[in-house]
């Protein structure tokens, strides 16, 4: 789980990485998702990324169920209603496409459902908003459900060759930069 504090059953940031106590997740991986994860004691940077008005682009492949198609595809770019908390909720357009298989991920651990009659498809997404199981509702609204999701970027931050559990120290400037903020103080 992408948080410190304690979950039942579940392996948590604080169980993995001996990290100082100021620093915290910023966004958030569901227990079923895998990828880039910023961790940071930057309370400016946490603003910029997390309030909604502050609008980046994170990018992420999703193996989904199905063979997906261009009229699913265009769905999703031109966004679709979803439910979040319970209320129906208009993504934003975001930008969709089919990719070939992945070969550079690392095994999924525990891998996804097996199922040889059912042929799956990947799909790069790049959004602008981060709402909660966002990724999984839009591909399933669609007729195509997420059954791998694998965040590779914010913004120009890519995870590249790190692996799962692997971290990257980076400089504020050198982070500020990539992620496309203006000034750093």
């Amino acid at each position: 789980m992408s948080q410190f504090s304690a979950v039942e059953g579940k392996k948590v940031l604080s169980d993995v990485f001996k990290l100082p106590k100021d620093v915290y997740p910023l966004g958030r991986l569901d227990a079923d998702s895998e990828g880039l994860l910023i961790i940071s004691n930057d309370k400016q940077l946490n603003y910029r990324l997390l309030n909604p008005i502050h609008q980046h682009e994170r990018t992420y492949f999703a193996q989904v169920e199905g063979l997906i198609n261009e009229e699913a595809l265009e769905t999703l770019r031109a966004g679709v209603t979803v439910s979040i908390d319970g209320k129906q909720y208009a993504t934003l357009p975001c930008k969709a496409e089919e990719i070939p298989e992945p070969t550079h991920l690392p095994e999924r651990n525990p891998p996804i459902r097996f199922r040889a009659s059912i042929p799956t498809s990947w799909v790069k997404l790049t959004l602008t908003e981060g709402k909660n199981h966002q990724v999984r509702k839009m591909t399933a609204s669609v007729g195509f459900p997420t059954l791998r999701l694998v965040r590779i970027a914010i913004v120009n931050l890519q995870i590249g060759t790190l692996k799962p559990g692997e971290v990257l120290a980076m400089e504020k400037v050198e982070l500020y930069k990539k992620l496309g903020l203006m000034s750093v103080k």
